[in-house]
């Protein structure tokens, strides 16, 4: 009996405990300290406590950081806070928990803490990143433009296009859902607790604005010139693949045999093989043609400013902050952006040097082009012939 007496009291307190420290939180869950310098952040109470927490806090690597205190005791019904100083020691990410006397996590108590090398190198990173989202975002628009001038797409290669609009379809898809959408937060939420959403709001913008600038390319191909040119039946054949992974993962996601958030990841698996395969139908048709007349470089040159700089940024972050791992421990993300780049490489080997002296190719794609101009036709000269 007396026994039972005493589980039943632990399980009281442990109960109570377990109430009480879901009461208590943290004002920031994303902090950044530099090496040996400082940064705080503080333990508070959402409600008054109606029992004393003991909290301990548990670095995920013991060797990047120090915490002052790393234990404290938070008194029912207080109403101060709880100040910790973080000193950085070592470059990288740490995950701080929280737990309380009885080894329970303290849900609402934890950070994601990054140590960094140099301020100046994350100013840097975030110069880098403003820049290749405004040059990824402009690279549209010399491809508009020569058409515009010239009324004409010919030499713009048709299933670049459509498989350019199937793909920034689903990425904006991918995005909006992760972005708008609670329950997909949600879901993600519970697959990586004390992850971040990975889609931002200039990741939903660019992607909505690729859309609207495609579409406009598209209704170029429409209305101007187009010398015969039309979508191959390999693209065709390309789509339909494409379009069966996506309905039947929605058919599946809409039956409730998939989440929605893997609905997104597979349209976000298509729109990473569409990046793969994009550039190769017009390389093939320059090469074919033996020009790039009709064909932006202006788009390429943007496109690889922004591909470059988005790989800096990744080197850039991965010294600063000693993660190289994300780098080349999951190298999909630099890895297409090095592919991207060497296309535009090629298309540039293509434009400047391969097929430069090409009587259809101009000099500038983004301010002149070079149309045959229309000449009045010489009337031949009527001679007769007489022998002598």
């Amino acid at each position: 009996m007396k026994t039972f007496l005493a589980l039943l009291c632990w399980a009281a307190v442990a109960l109570v405990n377990g109430q009480t420290s879901r009461s208590l939180t943290v004002d920031s869950h994303d902090i950044t300290v530099l090496l040996n310098s400082n940064e705080t952040f503080v333990v508070f109470a959402k409600e008054d406590l109606t029992a004393p927490v003991s909290v301990r806090l548990v670095k995920e690597h013991d060797d990047h950081l120090n915490l002052d205190p790393e234990s404290f005791i938070y008194a029912a019904g207080a109403t101060g806070n709880q100040t910790v100083v973080i000193t950085g020691l070592r470059a990288g990410y740490v995950a701080v928990t929280a737990i309380d006397a009885a080894n329970e996590i303290i849900e609402d108590v934890y950070l994601r803490v990054t140590v960094a090398m140099s301020k100046g190198l994350i100013y840097t990173s975030i110069v880098f990143g403003w820049v290749y989202f405004v040059a990824w975002s402009v690279s549209f628009y010399p491809q508009i433009w020569i058409n515009f001038r010239r009324k004409s797409v010919e030499g713009l290669n048709f299933d670049f296009v459509i498989l350019n609009i199937v793909g920034f379809t689903l990425y904006s898809m991918f995005n909006c859902g992760l972005y708008f959408f609670d329950s997909m937060q949600q879901e993600y939420e519970s697959r990586h607790p004390r992850g971040l959403n990975p889609v931002m709001l200039n990741d939903v913008v660019f992607s909505l604005h690729a859309m609207f600038a495609t579409i406009i390319t598209i209704v170029q191909c429409c209305i101007y010139e187009r010398a015969g040119q039309r979508v191959s039946w390999t693209a065709y054949s390309l789509l339909s693949v494409f379009a069966v992974v996506v309905v039947v993962s929605a058919s599946l996601a809409a039956a409730s045999v998939l989440h929605w958030l893997d609905f997104l990841y597979y349209c976000s698996y298509v729109k990473l093989a569409i990046t793969i395969i994009k550039y190769v139908p017009q390389a093939l048709m320059n090469y074919r043609r033996k020009s790039t007349a009709g064909w932006s470089i202006g788009n390429i040159l943007l496109d690889f400013t922004g591909g470059t700089l988005s790989m800096l940024q990744m080197i850039l972050n991965g010294f600063n902050y000693d993660d190289w791992a994300s780098i080349f421990g999951d190298p999909t993300k630099f890895g297409l952006g090095l592919f991207s780049v060497l296309f535009d490489v090629f298309f540039m080997l293509q434009h400047y040097v391969f097929y430069r002296h090409s009587s259809k190719s101009s000099n500038s794609d983004l301010t002149t082009v070079t149309e045959a101009t229309n000449q009045t036709p010489i009337e031949p000269r009527h001679e007769t012939t007489e022998k002598y």
